[in-house]
Order: structure tokens, then sequence, then C-alpha cells
């Protein structure tokens, strides 16, 4: 016996349903009777899921060497590097490099500004005419 009374009611709400409107629905563009709406529908949104290939790839593998490697480790060029050395300097080592003169004062270049400027202290205003 509920559900004739439930289908009646749902009935009766949807006959209500027609008659009372939202306050956009009665003005404004979704009114109009061609108007679509820029939402897409679930299944036209995503048709089928991304991580499932639409066509299997076709790899040739009859030439081993015209196979293209995909494995990135050969391609890494940090892997391909020399080794870094690294020295180990002893006290003597250092002593001896400090004892070594490599550059004197003389293998500098002369200074750019060698003359020495004089100013006019007896300017009106600090230089500025008025």
């Amino acid at each position: 016996m509920a559900k004739p009374a439930s289908s009646a009611s749902a009935s009766l709400f949807q006959n209500l349903k027609r008659f009372f409107k939202k306050p956009w629905e009665i003005t404004g563009p979704c009114a109009d009777p061609e108007y679509r709406s820029a939402l897409p529908m679930a299944l036209d949104y995503r048709p089928h899921c991304p991580a499932t290939p639409k066509l299997t790839a076709i790899v040739p593998t009859s030439d081993p060497e015209t196979v293209y490697d995909i494995k990135y480790f050969t391609r890494d060029q940090r892997r391909n590097r020399p080794p870094v050395k690294r020295t180990i300097l002893k006290k003597a080592d250092v002593e001896l490099m400090m004892k070594e003169k490599t550059f004197d004062a003389n293998d500098f270049p002369p200074v750019y500004l060698t003359a020495t400027v004089e100013e006019d202290q007896n300017t009106h205003g600090g230089g500025y005419q008025g």
C-alpha cells in the first residue's frame, strides 16, 4: 500500500514542479527555448578512460638495430661523465703553496683616476643658479 502512495506523491510533485519555476528559468538566457547548456553531459565529457589506449602500438622487431631504445639510463648523460677527482692536501703542500709568489702588485692594471679633482668653493648656492 506504501508504493501507490509514494508514486502518487511523486506524480503530484512532478505536476507542481511544472508550474513553479526557478527565478532564473523565467527570464534570462536559460528561458529561451533554443538555449543549450554549456556543461557537457558525463558521457560526452569523457567517453573512454584515459588509461585505456584506443589503438595498440605496432613496433617492428625484425632488426634489433633499427628498434628505438626507450630506456632512459642509456641516454642519461649524468652517468657518462668522468669521475670527480679529489685532491687531499697535506701540511707540506699547503706550506709550499703559501711560499710561492704567484703575482706582484705591478701585475695589476693602473688605477683609472690618477689626477685629483679640484672643486670651486666660491660658487653661490652650491653651484645652482637661481
